[in-house]
């Protein structure tokens, strides 16, 4: 199965509303990055134990480690959780600048250093969440 086909299985095996949640937040990323990279994190480790929820990633850096060893890695990153939603913001340095400058705008959602959490679209700005997505992208590539 190809990276398409993991998302698409992703996607369609969510409930609704979150299914219908998730298929547009897939469209609008895609929209916000053309032509960009395609990921699928299942959450399995190397035993094949799950260790986070499964994940679809969009666009493409290179993360550096305190111990300078580099990884190739996604720079948007979408995932079904519980009680909701959550789209990952990878590479911004400042982890307080996401909440500092879109949580009071986003609407119903939890805003940390690297990610913003939800229950239900409707329940958030997604024209704010669409720019700190481009936000995060435009300062992740210059890394």
């Amino acid at each position: 199965m190809n990276v398409q086909e993991q998302i698409e299985t992703y996607i369609t095996s969510q409930p609704e509303p979150k299914r219908s949640d998730m298929q547009t937040l897939h469209m609008l990323i895609l929209q916000a990055l053309p032509g960009c990279k395609l990921w699928f994190d299942d959450g399995k480790n190397s035993e094949n134990k799950t260790v986070s929820n499964p994940t679809v990633g969009y666009g493409f850096q290179i993360m550096k480690y305190a111990d300078g060893k580099t990884r190739e890695f996604f720079q948007i990153g979408l995932s079904a959780n519980k009680t909701g939603i959550s789209v990952y913001i990878l590479g911004i340095k400042d982890k307080t600048y996401l909440a500092q400058t879109y949580a009071t705008e986003i609407g119903k959602a939890s805003v940390t250093g690297y990610c913003v959490r939800f229950n239900k679209l409707k329940d958030i700005n997604t024209d704010i969440l669409e720019a700190a997505i481009r936000y995060g992208v435009e300062v992740s590539s210059k890394n």
